[in-house]
């Protein structure tokens, strides 16, 4: 029997925190489209669940090759939704981290925090023209639906911006860390 969750998440870490708690729970991820998990019942904590965003559409060939070598090291791929990729293994396999080391993990996290960047650049964008027809001197409904979407994509813009600068500081930290080690 499949179990359907509808949720959102910004951060893909606490995502994959609630993945494997579900997991623990008994419930296996077997599909996942825009803010909606398809579960279905398994043995409790069967799967340790992974998230990454790729540098490519999974389609590209170096995302391909890419989901290839996972797969022959015995890593599933579940779903992916854009760059979005969701990955599973068998908790009896050990442990399961796609980036053991401190540069991958970086070069993770930059990509993430330039698709929030630029996910909240193109916001301020869609707002700028509607803020600007808002306060044209529009008459009737005009005016005012305007300047509410105008808002809406500025307050959204904001939010993916404020997610890209927070990811900045982890990156920082590990840039810190590594700079110890060497």
């Amino acid at each position: 029997m499949q179990t359907i969750v509808r949720k959102a998440f910004w951060d893909h870490e606490k995502e994959e925190k609630w993945l494997n708690e579900m997991s623990a729970k008994g419930f296996a991820l077997i599909g996942y489209s825009w803010c909606k998990y398809i579960f279905t019942a398994s043995h409790p904590s069967e799967y340790i669940y992974r998230i990454e965003l790729l540098e490519q559409f999974p389609i590209h060939s170096e995302s391909q090759h890419y989901l290839q070598f996972m797969a022959e090291n015995g890593v599933e791929h579940i779903a992916s939704y854009m760059r979005w990729v969701y990955f599973r293994k068998p908790a009896a396999d050990g442990a399961f981290d796609i980036y053991s080391d401190t540069d991958s993990k970086i070069k993770h996290y930059q990509r993430i925090r330039r698709f929030w960047l630029i996910l909240g650049c193109s916001q301020f964008l869609a707002a700028i023209p509607n803020i600007g027809i808002g306060l044209g001197g529009s008459t009737g409904f005009v005016l005012p639906a305007n300047l509410i979407l105008g808002g809406i994509s500025t307050c959204l813009g904001l939010g993916l911006l404020l997610r890209g600068f927070r990811l900045q500081k982890r990156i920082n930290r590990l840039q810190e860390e590594r700079s110890i080690m060497e």
